[in-house]
């Protein structure tokens, strides 16, 4: 953390909201961790210990505060900023990895041992990796105790506690007191039924471009699968075998988005909520990144213009690559149609009343791809190919799109699959990956928001441009793409140069 307590400390009296997730403060006096934007009353500085994570608060013995709700906070930019190895392991965790897994397991699915695993954890987060796990256990459960109806069996559950027994016992050692005592009237459990949709608060940092992201999102939104309209966006979803829905909102007031889940199955939820911090890239931090790419004269303006910006994600990687390559050499809006066309043909139909208007699609499965159905999409035979292979590798290595030790490492082996060159490769590796420093040095529209006199970088002088923009470049495309469609009046056409297709 490049913060001294000095700094915390002022931070904390002026409750700037700048600094919301970037520490916690312990109370030596409380034994409570707090947000720096808490409205309860500032303790001396003497009695304080500032933290970047809310698990190294909780292992250092501390209970979270009752007033700000660390749950609340956006993540802590401190994860951000760890090595490549502890940040793909706090994206696992996330995903509920040691919900069910083991720390070995975990380790391995990293490519190193236990114990250089729980070094790293101790040096850049300040808990070992099981703390973080259960922080976040604890934190979800709070957020569904204050936010939903949720009987506290289902919270437990919901929360990725793997008994009732345990999370009641956790919750007592921490809090000091039952998990159905934090909700109004006595504090006792509602006990009522779970409704059809739980419905949670996904805080982000400010500013965040809700306009920008639904217009991305609206252009490449497959008929049946998705809708994007004036509320929001709304997906159906499969998980299994079971089948449910995700609607997202804008909350400024609260500086969240809102999403209401519904979804037969309350464990699944941590790693729905995974998937949705990623889709709208919540974890992203605007100071930092329009700090790094304003030094470059070219960007300032437009990064001062767009501040709240954001990569969009993906739902899934596998379906983020296939429409990669299905919008090579094709403008976003035929991209869309191909996409339709292949959901439609392929996909399965969603149980009638299980989704709401609109949608009646799931995108499909790797072992839906069959060569004959594909090519009946209408698209070259190669690269219906090239869709059939990937999804055949899909399915005989289901870890084919995590990401590696390294960016470089990661794009080698999205290149190494078939039908995917640079240029695809840094577009999945950005979306679906969350890889911050992805970069398309061959993107046309890039190339023609930065000519010179008429003159357009190549992608070997573009990317020499880009290297003082790391490790934001992502952003950097983002901001180039919306100030090329501002000037030619497109909306993001794709330009993907990839090499054709053998």
């Amino acid at each position: 953390m490049n913060l001294t307590p000095e700094t915390c400390y002022k931070a904390l009296l002026a409750r700037d909201p700048r600094y919301d997730g970037r520490f916690f403060t312990c109370v030596k006096s409380t034994g409570i961790y707090c947000r720096p934007v808490c409205p309860a009353p500032k303790p001396k500085l003497a009695h304080c210990t500032f933290v970047p994570t809310a698990a190294a608060a909780q292992k250092a013995g501390y209970r979270p505060c009752l007033r700000c709700r660390p749950e609340s906070a956006p993540d802590s930019p401190a994860w951000a900023g760890t090595s490549t190895t502890v940040t793909r392991a706090l994206r696992l965790i996330e995903e509920g990895a040691l919900d069910e897994g083991s720390i070995e397991a975990l380790a391995d699915r990293l490519g190193l041992g236990s114990r250089q695993l729980r070094r790293l954890f101790t040096r850049h987060v300040g808990a070992a990796p099981m703390a973080v796990a259960q922080t976040r256990r604890l934190l979800l459960a709070k957020q569904l105790l204050h936010q939903t109806e949720l009987p506290v069996t289902d919270v437990a559950l919901a929360s990725g506690f793997g008994s009732v027994r345990r999370f009641n016992e956790t919750f007592r050692r921490l809090y000091g007191r039952s998990p159905g005592s934090l909700r109004g009237r006595g504090g006792a459990d509602t006990g009522k039924a779970a409704g059809p949709d739980i419905s949670l608060l996904l805080p982000y940092r400010p500013p965040y471009d809700w306009q920008a992201m639904l217009d991305f999102l609206a252009r490449r939104a497959i008929r049946g699968l998705e809708v994007v309209d004036g509320q929001g966006y709304r997906r159906a979803i499969c998980l299994g075998a079971d089948i449910g829905e995700v609607a997202v909102t804008h909350a400024p007031a609260e500086s969240a988005l809102r999403a209401s889940i519904r979804f037969p199955r309350f464990d699944v939820l941590p790693g729905i909520i995974a998937r949705l911090r990623r889709l709208f890239d919540l974890q992203a931090d605007p100071e930092a990144i329009r700090y790094a790419l304003s030094r470059d004269e070219r960007l300032a303006p437009l990064v001062q213009a767009r501040p709240g910006l954001r990569v969009p994600g993906g739902w899934d990687a596998f379906e983020i690559a296939v429409r990669a390559i299905l919008g090579q050499q094709v403008t976003v809006a035929a991209a869309t149609r191909l996409a339709e066309r292949l959901v439609d043909r392929l996909g399965s139909r969603v149980p009638e009343g299980t989704c709401s208007p609109g949608l009646d699609r799931l995108f499909p499965h790797p072992e839906d791809f069959t060569q004959a159905d594909v090519i009946s999409v209408g698209m070259p035979g190669a690269r219906a190919a090239a869709l059939v292979q990937l999804a055949s590798a899909y399915r005989e290595e289901p870890r084919l799109f995590d990401r590696r030790h390294d960016l470089d490492e990661t794009i080698t082996r999205l290149r190494g699959l078939p039908g995917i060159g640079e240029w695809t490769a840094h577009y999945i590796a950005m979306r679906a990956l969350q890889e911050s420093d992805a970069f398309l040095a061959s993107d046309v529209a890039l190339q023609r928001v930065m000519a010179i006199e008429g003159r357009r970088p190549s992608a070997r002088e573009l990317l020499a441009m880009a290297d003082a923009w790391r490790p934001w470049r992502a952003y950097a495309v983002m901001h180039l793409w919306h100030a090329d469609a501002a000037s030619t009046g497109t909306a993001f056409q794709k330009e993907n140069v990839d090499a054709a297709l053998p």
